[in-house]
Order: structure tokens, then sequence, then C-alpha cells
């Protein structure tokens, strides 16, 4: 494999997948951690880790691996 290859990954990262796209992460991260590292407010969003919906007080003690798969979805507020 070559460092062109779409599956080359800069060292120390993980390949992760968010809302159906591959994006690369620092490796070792908790999942709140990888929440901030990818622009999203935590407070501000609801995330399905790997199928399971996953409660907010479990995000710093969740680790991130190589192929997890994360489904973000932010909050928005407003009405009238």
């Amino acid at each position: 494999m070559t460092e062109s290859s779409p599956a080359a990954q800069e060292p120390g990262t993980h390949r992760l997948r968010v809302n159906g796209e591959t994006c690369p992460c620092p490796a070792g991260l908790c999942l709140d951690a990888v929440l901030v590292s990818l622009g999203y407010q935590p407070r501000l969003v609801v995330v399905e880790f790997n199928g399971e919906i996953l409660p907010r007080e479990r995000w710093a003690a969740q680790a991130v691996g190589e192929s997890d798969v994360l489904e973000v979805v932010t909050i928005v507020g407003g009405g009238s």
C-alpha cells in the first residue's frame, strides 16, 4: 500500500465512519474528545455509537477505535 492510497492514514490516527462518511481522528481519544476534535459541541449533540444511542454520562469513558461508527445528530433550538 502506498501513501497515496485512500486506505493510507497518518500515524496516530484512526479512521471512523461519522454520519456516513469516513474521516480521520486522533487515536487514543474517548468519545467526548473525538466529538470536539471533529468540531462538534458535545452539549448540543446526541450520539449513536456502533448502533447504540449512548448516554452522555458514558462519553468520557467510551474509547473510540479504528472502524467505529458514529451517527451524530445536532440539536437545533428555535421555534416561535
